[in-house]
């Protein structure tokens, strides 16, 4: 008997999921998983995973992963983000497109090929929490306990909204507080050292920055100014002014590298990262997932959102789901039936051509 996976869906639509929050989506995973005979599911905190049948230790394992977690439904939303309504092809609620579909096409592919021996890979379904902030508890902690249990992925595919178009590559992200100091006077004296003009020559030096080494991919390193406070009032020379960095990063530096050739391209200005975890995240041209994925007719493609592909370091990652990325975040999320079922069958056909050694 075939999976009801629509049902399945439209519950997981149903259950609020946000990220952080997510016990009642993994109790639904993980109940579907075992009543259509998955194998030996196992749980970490809110990630769901469990491996293919006949595990062989020779054969490299393959991570299929998409998260149930979601952000907040838009103020915009013009239906009951909970209700997973179904009009015509389409099936409407908040999680439904990022990452519900995906989710549930994955796990289809997984069911399909789970007990295939003929596989040249082992599978390893992860349906993990806390994606959409990066959470401590989500593949933070999931590929540590990977490690722990001697099964970490030698590759993966991440169930992401892109049309079921291979995204190869995604920046990654500094966010830097950044703070220049000076000496508070009287403005009308012009005595003291003011801050803001420190700041503003440091942001200039910021704007400019052009390392080295560019990414053949991805190109050079973009830095964005995007917040600044400074001064109490109109007379006093400010002697602190403090403002934001957005940095998108890309494989030629490491993010700690990124974050020291920024210190060194300001004067008066103190730098420091919120967290240098999001990577940028490259896979190669020639890897089995993207000759795979292009002999299906399918696109490379640079991603514009991070995914938890970011948080893979190690791992050849390629994300591709059913859905679009444009309908993420935002009010009346829905996704086409009629995508699941294409994304079902394009990762099965995905992971039948993959080959040992390639």
């Amino acid at each position: 008997m075939k999976p009801d996976y629509i049902s399945h869906l439209r519950q997981l639509i149903a259950t609020p999921s946000f990220s952080r929050d997510e016990a009642a989506t993994a109790d639904l995973w993980q109940k579907w998983l075992i009543d259509n005979e998955a194998g030996v599911v196992k749980r970490l905190h809110n990630n769901v995973c469990v491996f293919s049948s006949n595990f062989d230790p020779s054969k490299p394992i393959l991570m299929l992963n998409s998260h149930h977690d979601t952000v907040k439904p838009a103020a915009s939303y013009t239906r009951d983000p909970f209700s997973p309504d179904i009009d015509g092809d389409k099936l409407y609620g908040l999680g439904s497109n990022d990452a519900g579909g995906a989710g549930i096409a994955l796990a289809m592919a997984f069911l399909a090929l789970k007990d295939d021996e003929t596989l040249p890979v082992n599978l390893l379904l992860a349906i993990t929490a806390a994606e959409e902030v990066m959470g401590e508890h989500g593949m933070r902690a999931f590929l540590p306990y990977l490690k722990e249990i001697d099964r970490y992925p030698q590759m993966a595919l991440i169930g992401e909204p892109t049309g079921m178009q291979p995204a190869v590559a995604e920046r990654g992200l500094l966010v830097l507080d950044c703070i220049a100091k000076g000496k508070a006077g009287h403005a009308a004296r012009n005595e003291g050292i003011n801050a803001l003009y420190r700041a503003i020559e440091d942001i200039e030096s910021l704007r400019n920055f052009a390392p080295e080494k560019t990414s053949d991919i991805l190109g050079p390193i973009k830095v964005n100014v995007t917040m600044m406070q400074c001064g109490t009032q109109h007379n006093v020379v400010p002697d602190t002014c403090t403002y934001v960095a957005d940095i998108r990063t890309t494989d030629a530096y490491s993010n700690e590298e990124t974050v020291e050739l920024l210190r060194n391209c300001v004067k008066w200005s103190e730098l420091t990262p919120r967290s240098t975890r999001v990577h940028a995240s490259v896979i190669d041209s020639g890897h089995q997932l993207v000759t795979g994925a292009v002999s299906l007719g399918k696109i490379p493609f640079i991603s514009p959102t991070t995914s938890d592909m970011a948080l893979m370091h190690d791992i050849p990652s390629l994300k591709m789901g059913p859905g679009e990325s444009s309908r993420s975040h935002s009010a009346d999320e829905f996704i086409c039936l009629s995508e699941i079922d294409d994304a079902i069958h394009t990762y099965i056909k995905l992971i039948k051509s993959l080959k040992i050694g390639s």
